[in-house]
């Protein structure tokens, strides 16, 4: 197994992260270097991830170092040790499938399990990106409006949907373009016994469903577009794959073209999540 491991500045990270998840069947690592600098991590067979001289010469961003490395044999075990479960809002347990399920957080509260298969696709709950749309998505559940359409573009993993499914939307579809992420959501509502709609679409120039809550974990250029395409305004939409510096751009696009006014933000460390609702 190879790691290949880049680094670079903390405001090209969604540029970054957007090349280096085309490449991570295997799963990404994301760690912090220091307040500047970021590094991403992503393992594969030999042979199956760009080489450090072909990622260098082909991406968009300023590189600030690229190695490879191998990782010893008994990576299949180290792998799981990778992938802990997560706690989110005292409400979702989000585990992988070698975990036992979880019935009560600390402070006793009923636990909703959520088994994600790691590794097929991005967004097992670990990420920020993606606990910030979970914490948003159980705040509006206890506020009583988790029913009705859910609309969740660039799936993944499928994360997103299946614990909407469980917290009470319904009927929920999930879109991706990458064939391994429908795949990926499709086993995992499978396994977590939710009835989802997943298939795979084109975010660029698909038609997008109708849905009364739209969840987005995708990074800035595609929100910034999907906002200029989305011809039916939803009740509630989460937004999410934002550095803490872009919150206020989206927020002000979605208000000029549709109507949305900011009602939460969220924020783990430089990432953020927005949630709107029609201002009237």
């Amino acid at each position: 197994m190879i790691r290949l491991a880049v680094r670079a500045a903390r405001a090209d990270a969604p540029a970054l992260l957007a090349e280096l998840l085309v490449f991570s069947p295997a799963g990404l690592e994301e760690v912090d270097i220091d307040d500047e600098t970021v590094e991403y991590a992503i393992y594969g067979a030999p042979g199956a991830l760009p080489s450090a001289a072909e990622l260098a010469a082909n991406s968009d961003v300023a590189l600030l170092a690229v190695h490879t490395s191998e990782v010893a044999d008994d990576w299949s075990e180290r792998w799981r040790e990778f992938h802990q479960p997560t706690v989110v809002s005292e409400r979702l347990y989000v585990r992988p499938p070698w975990l036992p399920p979880r019935r009560q957080s600390d402070r006793g509260a009923p636990l909703i399990d959520l088994v994600i298969e790691p590794g097929q696709a991005f967004g097992t709950g670990a990420h920020a990106t993606t606990r910030l749309c979970l914490e948003l998505l159980v705040a509006r559940e206890r506020d009583g409006a988790a029913h009705g359409s859910l609309l969740d573009l660039g799936c993944g993993s499928g994360v997103l949907a299946i614990a909407a499914a469980k917290l009470g939307w319904s009927p929920v579809t999930a879109l991706d373009h990458e064939a391994e992420s429908v795949a990926a959501a499709r086993a995992n509502a499978e396994a977590n016994a939710v009835a989802i709609t997943v298939r795979r679409a084109d975010l660029h120039t698909d038609a997008l469903d109708p849905a009364q809550t739209v969840v987005a974990n995708l990074l800035r250029p595609l929100l910034l577009e999907l906002s200029a395409r989305l011809e039916h305004r939803p009740r509630y939409l989460i937004a999410s794959g934002l550095l803490a510096d872009q919150g206020d751009e989206l927020a002000a696009e979605l208000a000029a073209r549709h109507g949305l006014q900011e009602r939460r933000r969220e924020r783990d460390g430089d990432w953020l999540a927005l949630a709107f609702e029609p201002a009237a």
